[in-house]
Formats: structure tokens, C-alpha cells, sequence
């Protein structure tokens, strides 16, 4: 039979290690990637952010220039007054600063004045002494005004002398006037509570 036709014969196939394959390729699958870490000696990218200044844009126009500038004041005012309200040093008015002030702020607020109910008393007395009441009423309203005006001086008088006393145990090397705290306490005092700038920092009846 002639060459061309004859069938040819079935070479063997090499047997393939199944197994071992699929072995391989499960490792590969389990395998993790490594997670990417920048190179030494080059910041972060959140510490160059933080290292750059935010530059502000200069205005457009004179008018936002104003409102920028009005609104930069306005802040300042704001923190002045947050200061000076908490009592800080740096945002009091001259008359307000040194310990001294300091002390008889605390003076004060620690009392229970009679100062603060003189407006209310003099309003009182206002409405009482019109033309418009009866003679009765007007003439208490007369004696209650100088029953009113002589306790608050009498009142402002001890004021006066619990100053000067804690004054001398507490800063006895003061060499301020006396006169201008007196005057100082005394202003303090006939002001109602919660409108007194520096805010009290001590309560009514607390120690000091």
C-alpha cells in the first residue's frame, strides 16, 4: 500500500501534572498585591498640601476691598469684645486693667448691692410723683425716693471701706489712688448685673 495513504500512528501525548498546575494557580489567585508605599525622602502629599500658604486673592474692585476690609473689622470687634467680656488683660479698656480693678470687679459682683435697684427705684418714684396721682401717693413716692437715695450712700460707703481694706491686706505695695477705685465700685455697683463690662467672674455671696 502506498505510502501516501497509509494511516499514520498515534504518537503518545506526555501526561500533564494536573495537580500541580492547579495548585499553581490557586497560590497565584490567593496571592496578595503589596500595597504601594511611597519612597523614602519624599513628603506625603498631605504634607506638602499642609507645608503651601493659602494665598488670598487680591480684590477685584475697590468695593470688595471695602467689604474685605469692613468685614475683617467686624471680626476684630467681635474678638475684642469676647475678650474684654471673659476679662482678658490684653482686650480691656485702660480703666479696666491691672489687679488692682481686677480686685474690686470681684468686690462688687461678690455683693448684693443696693445701687442696682436705684434706677428701678428712681423710675418708680418718676411715676409716682406725677401730677397725675394722688397727693398720697406722691408723697410716698417723695419719701421713698430719700429712703432710696440714703441707702444706696450708705451702702456705697461700706462698699467703699471693704475696698480699702482687702485692697491693703491683698495689694498693700499699690501705689494707685483710692479715690478712683471707690469712684470705680461705686459705678460698678449701681449697674445692673448683666450688663457690667468686664462680666462678673464671681457670684453673688462667693468669697474672695
Amino acid at each position: 500500500m502506498p505510502t501516501l495513504f497509509r494511516r499514520k500512528s498515534t504518537e503518545p501525548v506526555a501526561d500533564v501534572d494536573v495537580t500541580s498546575s492547579a495548585a499553581d494557580e490557586g497560590t497565584l489567585a490567593d496571592a496578595k498585591p503589596r500595597a504601594y508605599t511611597p519612597g523614602k525622602g519624599r513628603a506625603t502629599p498631605k504634607r506638602r498640601e499642609a507645608g503651601k500658604r493659602v494665598v488670598e486673592a487680591p480684590p477685584k474692585n475697590r468695593r470688595e476691598a471695602y467689604r474685605k476690609l469692613r468685614e475683617k473689622e467686624r471680626a476684630d470687634r467681635a474678638e475684642n469684645r469676647a475678650g474684654m467680656m471673659a476679662g482678658r488683660e490684653d482686650k480691656l479698656l485702660p480703666r479696666d486693667r491691672g489687679p488692682e480693678r481686677r480686685l474690686v470687679r470681684d468686690i462688687v459682683d461678690s455683693r448684693r448691692n443696693v445701687g442696682t435697684t436705684f434706677f428701678l427705684g428712681a423710675l418708680i418714684v418718676i411715676v409716682g410723683s406725677s401730677k397725675a396721682m394722688p397727693p398720697v401717693v406722691q408723697y410716698a413716692a417723695n419719701a421713698f425716693w430719700v429712703f432710696l437715695a440714703l441707702a444706696v450712700i450708705v451702702d456705697s460707703f461700706v462698699l467703699c471701706r471693704k475696698v480699702r481694706r482687702l485692697m491693703r491686706e491683698r495689694i498693700p505695695n499699690t501705689t494707685t489712688k483710692m479715690t478712683g477705685h471707690y469712684f470705680y465700685a461705686i459705678m460698678r455697683s449701681i449697674t445692673f448685673r448683666r450688663i457690667r463690662m468686664p462680666s462678673p467672674q464671681v457670684k453673688p455671696g462667693e468669697s474672695i
